[in-house]
């Protein structure tokens, strides 16, 4: 859409849950911020409060992920519905991007529903998200993308990590020779981000760059749980401007 893929210098895209992820991803120095909840689910649509929030923060785009629920990507009509109002919410908020993803039963992209979510997009940046790493043929569904006119396409090479998928990404980048950025992720760290850059020539690299906060609750009740039973209701996973920090300089 409006992004210029010979651009050389490598992005750091951050995955944030919390306004807290978004202020440190932005001290880290990366370049942009996917915003999300239910990172455990592997993200879902966030809050339109935390979106117009981490919109106000200066000096880092911010992209939006929608996705509805956890699970497959095959939606209902009521859930693309859903999708592309929330599309139009998140571009009326100031979104800078917009990530999508929708497959068909038989495990291809779904043409027709993504050309309708790149409507509602209304020129912003595009990336497909890990949806891609769900495909039948990922050679053909990346062709199907540039189609499309995505920007990016995020993917671990269709392996359980980035750093194992390295011969996918490798292929994918060659295929793609600049009409689409390739934004690895999944498992980056300080330890291989330079690796999986350096040997697949990918554009992008995604990252969480969690760590565990401990709660300023002084009060604590053990016995009552919000969700799963053995969940630790005074602790939670935010990005480490550190960390962000140490990913940025290695692939600097």
């Amino acid at each position: 859409m409006n992004e210029n893929n010979s651009v050389r210098r490598a992005q750091l895209e951050v995955c944030s849950g919390t306004i807290g992820s978004v202020l440190a991803a932005r001290k880290g120095g990366a370049d942009r911020v996917e915003l999300c909840s239910g990172l455990d689910e592997g993200g879902l649509t966030p809050s339109l409060g935390f979106i117009r929030e981490a919109i106000g923060v200066e000096g880092i785009r911010t992209h939006v992920l929608i996705r509805p629920r956890g699970g497959d990507f095959l939606y209902t009509d009521a859930e693309r519905r859903v999708i592309l109002d929330d599309i139009r919410v998140a571009c009326e908020a100031g979104a800078h991007g917009i990530v999508v993803g929708a497959l068909t039963a038989d495990g291809d992209i779904d043409e027709l529903f993504c050309r309708e979510m790149v409507e509602a997009s209304q020129g912003r940046s595009l990336t497909f998200h890990r949806a891609f790493d769900m495909c039948r043929d990922a050679r053909q569904a990346l062709e199907v993308l540039v189609g499309l006119g995505f920007d990016r396409v995020l993917t671990s090479g269709q392996a359980a990590t980035a750093e194992e998928g390295i011969p996918m990404l490798r292929e994918l980048v060659a295929q793609a020779a600049g009409r689409i950025r390739i934004m690895a992720g999944c498992g980056v760290s300080p330890s291989n981000a330079r690796r999986i850059l350096d040997e697949t020539g990918a554009t992008d690299i995604h990252a969480s760059a969690r760590t565990l906060v401990e709660s300023r609750m002084r009060w604590r009740r053990e016995d009552v749980a919000m969700g799963r039973s053995d969940a630790d209701e005074y602790a939670f996973r935010e990005t480490s401007a550190d960390i962000v920090y140490q990913i940025r300089r290695e692939i600097d």
